[in-house]
């Protein structure tokens, strides 16, 4: 792998960043103040630097005060004068986010007509605005995040049977600030960019049924903690609806999305000299198996000219999963994408591929994703170790690490999902 072509690569990887950053976006969907109180709230990994760029372009134009509270993830606070950010874990849930989605829903419940609030939503609320029902309870609410991490469901799938385990998603936070106003602002990792699906939509209902819930936890086998399994066959666990009245004066818009930070990605590689091709911004499956098929498609263009002829760049977007098929194995659906591409591409000439999650961070590891060629594999083996291997034990983190080529950014608070571009030179 040259230089050249990884920092090539490493410039798409920080525009497509660079175009989903809340400050380039929000002051463009800022609400009017209102004769009462706007209360600010959110959950994500984004949250706390969407707060502070809506708080400075909300004062720039003189709108007066603010308040709220935000949860973001450990590590990705931003600095804000009026509106309070909480640092909590993820992806599997503790004490301080249970904390403090408690106080977000006191904070909105007393809200009257003449106050409105404005919810920043983004990728990672779900396990962060975590207010489990009491007869679950903290401990088996963390056990079930646990499994469904595991068990390799959708993030839509995931995020249905969440959202009808809490007291706070799918819609519930909306419906307790009613007769106040909610906007929600919401950055979306979600393949298909459905605003009701971010976070589990604490301030945004959709259609799906506890039932719905159920044909999933049975579909893949998931083994919940006996409350969980009791408070979903219950009716207490039913959901809110979008034709529920209480909703009717909210509104809600996307405000940065996969697709936005592919184009952008898309015109600096045009403006680099080389064709330039989206596949998707929702690619969606297991990522072992998406890895494979985007070589497939690689070597049809090296080897044939089809679909496109080289040089060119490929991008791709959207969320993988991850079957946990091992223990102990080190990585996030980015790595393990890369590790099953560079396993497909082996010994191709010309290709170099990079793959991470926008927001800076792969799964529960310090990187964002990796790099890999043609050559990957060779040297994988020359030091004596079986790139196979590494892929069945869900250990891409540590083949990628053995060979230097870890992407490591740190924290970008932002998130639009993974970011894939492949070099065919």
């Amino acid at each position: 792998m040259t230089a050249d072509n990884r920092a090539f690569l490493r410039h798409l990887y920080d525009v497509a960043v660079a175009a989903a950053d809340p400050a380039k976006v929000i002051g463009d969907h800022l609400p009017e103040p209102v004769k009462g109180r706007t209360v600010v709230v959110g959950a994500g990994k984004a949250s706390a630097a969407m707060a502070a760029s809506f708080e400075q372009a909300w004062k720039a134009r003189g709108y007066g005060r603010l308040e709220g509270i935000v949860v973001t993830r450990y590590g990705h606070a931003h600095a804000c004068e009026d509106i309070e950010i909480v640092e909590a874990a993820h992806p599997v849930p503790d004490e301080k986010g249970a904390a403090a989605a408690g106080r977000i829903f006191d904070l909105v419940k007393d809200l009257g007509p003449d106050d409105q609030v404005v919810a920043l939503i983004s990728g990672g609320g779900s396990s962060l605005l975590s207010l489990p029902p009491d007869v679950i309870g903290k401990e088996a609410k963390r056990a079930v995040n646990k499994v469904l991490l595991a068990s390799g469901a959708s993030i839509h799938e995931m995020n249905c049977v969440r959202k009808h385990l809490s007291l706070i998603k799918g819609g519930r936070l909306a419906r307790a600030a009613h007769p106040a106003r909610v906007i929600s602002l919401v950055l979306s990792d979600i393949p298909g960019d459905d605003p009701a699906l971010v976070a589990s939509g604490p301030t945004i209902p959709d259609g799906t049924t506890r039932a719905d819930a159920l044909a999933i936890v049975e579909r893949y086998r998931m083994e919940l903690p006996a409350a969980a399994m009791a408070w979903l066959n219950s009716a207490e666990a039913d959901a809110p609806k979008p034709t529920d009245p209480d909703f009717a004066g909210d509104r809600h818009v996307v405000i940065a999305a996969a697709q936005m930070s592919l184009e952008a990605a898309a015109e600096a590689a045009r403006a680099a000299g080389y064709a330039t091709h989206i596949l998707s911004d929702s690619i969606e499956g297991e990522a072992r198996d998406v890895g494979e098929v985007h070589g497939a498609i690689v070597k049809q263009v090296v080897a044939k000219g089809q679909p496109f002829a080289k040089p060119c760049v490929i991008l791709s977007g959207g969320e993988t999963t991850v079957t946990v098929r091992a223990k102990g194995g080190r990585g996030g659906r980015n790595a393990e994408f890369l590790l099953s591409f560079a396993i497909a591409v082996a010994n191709v000439p010309g290709v170099t591929a990079i793959a991470a999650d926008t927001d800076g961070i792969d799964g529960t590891e310090d990187n964002a994703g990796a790099f890999c060629d043609g050559e990957t594999s060779a040297r994988l083996l020359a030091q004596g170790t079986n790139p196979k291997a590494y892929l069945s034990n869900n250990d891409a983190y540590s083949a990628f690490q053995s060979v230097g080529d870890l992407l490591i950014t740190g924290p970008t608070r932002t998130n639009v999902n993974d970011f894939r571009a492949i070099l065919i030179t």
